[in-house]
């Protein structure tokens, strides 16, 4: 088995351990099992976010000094101490310490998976199928996530607390599977180790206006789509839904994420890359516009409309950012990606939260529609503007 299949098959598995969310369909009712309100629900998840953003950077450029492969390890250890820590917590300050705990964990492997995914095909001479690999490996996430939506479901009939025993057993696979990745030949060339050398590739990223629109567009459209993630359990309770129906819709809506960014390249193929944009900007924009005023039947045809457009975007925009961005430099780079989009969310999350609190839920998704969606138009115009539809190759010198 060449190095891209084997790292493919295994960077999957360390997905599902991540995406086999049993504690997702009922964690907002968990917080609030707990006394937590809907203002401190959205500051814990800015705190972890926050955890995301001071690791972030830090974590891609150690992955692109030490290792994809080790860096991924110690983050699959952290996801297994983080829950851990959650299962036998009870108030606001131990939800805090586990979501500290998860977010390094989760910025040690974000970057650094899909850099060793796309180094792995450059091993192998086969870049060109990234795209289409990097859809299914997020495909297969949200596969995971739905059916663990199911069954977390059915364990919170019992308790709320139950999901989250069972995400310790489901984080721990990622262990053995992140220990077995072999590290592409490609990413062993690495930059020299320094806090210099990281500001260097920040400003790399910035000074190069391709991979700077690049960057700001696709975190734009990554905040929007998170944000919305923790919108949708709100909207169900704003909608009265039944509590036995929030694991269905949850396993629906994962689906729905799985088979577009799985059938994301032939969309991308089909219609041609300016369109495809334009459509999943579209979607994702009159979500957040249109979701809080619609009658529940229709707002489930536009959730999942957004689930659509997020599966799709999620590839397509890490797919552009990897090809304008040099091996050696590359999981730090997705890092700088990733802590925009928890940066952004840190501030925009605690804001609306509060707004739902103090207005409706209706109003604080328009009010962060008319946001978000004014700067995504930007940044998209300008992402096209700089060209980067068009595909140079580019160099880091250290």
């Amino acid at each position: 088995m060449n190095i891209s299949n084997r790292n493919f098959y295994l960077l999957a598995l360390i997905k599902i351990s991540h995406w086999f969310m049993l504690v997702m369909p009922i964690v907002v009712l968990f917080y609030q099992s707990n006394n937590l309100s809907m203002h401190e629900i959205f500051i814990i998840q800015s705190i972890y976010s926050i955890s995301i953003v001071a690791f972030e950077i830090p974590s891609g450029y150690f992955a692109d000094v030490i290792g994809r492969k080790k860096t991924i390890l110690i983050g699959a250890w952290m996801g297994v101490f983080g829950f851990s820590v959650y299962s036998f917590s009870y108030s606001f300050w131990g939800f805090v310490v586990a979501e500290i705990i998860l977010g390094i964990g989760q910025s040690m492997i974000s970057g650094a998976d899909s850099a060793l995914l796309f180094d792995s095909l450059t091993d192998d001479r086969n870049e060109q199928a990234y795209l289409k690999l990097e859809g299914r490996v997020i495909s297969i996430g949200n596969f995971a996530e739905a059916f663990a939506g199911i069954i977390g479901g059915l364990l919170a009939v019992y308790s709320l607390r139950y999901p989250y025993y069972g995400q310790v057993l489901v984080s721990a696979i990622a262990v053995p599977a992140a220990f077995l990745l072999k590290e592409p030949h490609c990413s062993k060339s690495r930059i020299e180790l320094g806090w210099s050398q990281i500001i260097n590739v920040i400003k790399y990223s910035f000074s190069t206006k391709k991979l700077r629109w690049n960057i700001l567009y696709s975190s734009f459209v990554g905040v929007s789509t998170l944000t919305m993630a923790w919108f949708v359990q709100p909207w169900f309770i704003f909608n009265n839904v039944s509590t036995e129906y929030f694991g269905i819709l949850w396993t629906s809506l994962n689906l729905t994420v799985g088979l577009s960014s799985m059938l994301a390249y032939k969309i991308e193929l089909k219609i041609g890359e300016i369109r495809t944009h334009f459509l999943f900007n579209l979607f994702i924009i009159m979500g957040f516009l249109v979701l809080g005023w619609t009658h529940l039947w229709v707002g489930l045809f536009i959730l999942f409309l957004f689930y659509l457009a997020r599966g799709v975007a999620t590839p397509i925009l890490k797919n552009n950012i990897n090809k304008h961005t040099p091996s050696n430099i590359r999981a730090t780079v997705l890092s700088v990606r990733n802590f925009f989009i928890r940066i952004l969310f840190s501030l925009i999350g605690p804001i609306l939260g509060y707004m739902t609190d103090k207005l409706n839920l209706a109003y604080s998704l328009t009010i962060g529609g008319i946001v978000l969606g004014i700067i995504i138009s930007i940044s998209f115009v300008l992402f096209i503007i700089t060209d980067n539809l068009k595909f140079e190759k580019e160099v880091f010198e250290q």
